[in-house]
């Protein structure tokens, strides 16, 4: 079935053309889109033209001095049925014919979309086989060895369809890109590419989605993308990985509002590591004592402190206190766990230590 917005738009294009009052109804009866004021006598004019239909077949056409109705069909199974107050005006049959084969073709290409959407969906949740692969692709015409990523957007506000919209508006299937959604959460864009396009068109792309959207939608949203795969089969595993760039993100970095895959660091080692053993290293090196033993000064300060390579005078400087100061709190965290983080070493184990901390409460809040 098509939208109620394509319908009123189609009828409203249709009445221009032929100049007269037409409308779109269901096969229960009820009317769709129309333009003109609904009339009692069309109304019985359709209830009675349907119950010939399912009698006669689709094929039967109605024709009066003043009224015509026909049956628009996906596959021989009647879906709608046009109406033409001509009023004897026009030719009501070839006009008639005319918008039922637009209209038709709408179905068409409304139901390819959605096959071709279903496939997709399929596809990216890894519910096909590979020769299942192989064959819908061929049937839906997309190309199987095509370079492609996985590009997956995360709208603030999720309820609101206009980043989907936008997205649609800009990516089509005819270009080899496809837009679709597996969730309400997430907006996905496949994403073709050239043999000579990597990582860096990608990036230039995500960067003009989140400007575009900020701009004209007024709304943030987070993006992420996968790595570059060589066939269609591989899509599952780009969206995966783009999956677990917005989940290192928002554990980790989440003043970035664009991540990669491959961008992510020692974030993406520590987010594939069970709870047990993030428990059992954090023991080790807070002896047993909690990450909320530290005062937010002072991990703010550490965090400056490894923002300039743990360059003292510098970090001082950007905070704006003495440098005996900052030397009294890097000494205080050392007193604490034993960790000198003016050391390369212990400052590398103590970055890691709170990185795995904050990962331990990401996932115990995913499992609440």
């Amino acid at each position: 079935m098509l939208a109620n917005q394509v319908l009123q738009r189609t009828i409203y294009e249709i009445g221009d053309i032929v100049e007269c009052n037409c409308s779109i109804w269901s096969m229960e009866g009820m009317l769709l889109a129309s333009v003109g004021e609904e009339k009692p006598a069309v109304r019985r004019a359709v209830k009675s033209y349907i119950l010939d239909v399912r009698e006669c077949g689709p094929q039967i056409q109605k024709i009066d001095a003043d009224i015509a109705l026909f049956t628009a069909c996906d596959e021989l199974e009647p879906i709608y049925v046009f109406v033409m107050e001509h009023r004897g005006s026009v030719d009501a049959r070839v006009s008639g014919r005319l918008c039922i084969s637009q209209i038709e073709a709408l179905i068409r290409m409304n139901k390819e979309r959605m096959d071709k959407n279903r496939f997709l969906q399929n596809l990216l949740l890894d519910n096909l086989l590979l020769v299942d692969i192989y064959n819908q692709a061929r049937k839906l015409m997309i190309p199987v060895e095509k370079r492609r990523a996985v590009i997956l957007i995360e709208p603030k506000n999720p309820e609101d369809t206009i980043v989907l919209d936008m997205v649609r508006g800009l990516y089509t299937s005819g270009s080899g890109d496809y837009v679709t959604a597996v969730d309400e959460k997430h907006v996905i864009l496949i994403k073709s590419l050239e043999e000579t396009e990597g990582y860096e068109e990608i990036n230039h792309i995500v960067e003009m989605l989140v400007d575009m959207i900020n701009t004209e939608a007024m709304m943030n949203v987070r993006i992420a993308y996968g790595t570059v795969v060589p066939e269609l089969k591989g899509v599952s595993q780009s969206y995966k990985e783009a999956a677990v760039a917005l989940d290192v993100g928002r554990i980790f970095y989440p003043e970035k509002n664009i991540l990669g895959y491959t961008e992510l660091g020692i974030g993406r080692l520590i987010h594939q590591l069970p709870l047990s053993l993030c428990e059992m290293f954090l023991e080790e090196v807070f002896e047993g004592k909690d990450v909320d033993q530290f005062e937010e000064e002072t991990l703010s300060t550490v965090d400056k402190f490894f923002e300039n390579n743990l360059n003292i005078s510098e970090t001082a400087r950007q905070l704006f206190v003495h440098r005996n100061t900052l030397v009294y709190r890097l000494e205080k965290i050392q007193k604490q766990t034993g960790l000198d983080v003016r050391v390369f070493e212990d400052a590398l184990t103590f970055k890691i230590a709170l990185m795995v901390a904050d990962h331990i409460k990401f996932l115990r809040t995913e499992e609440q």
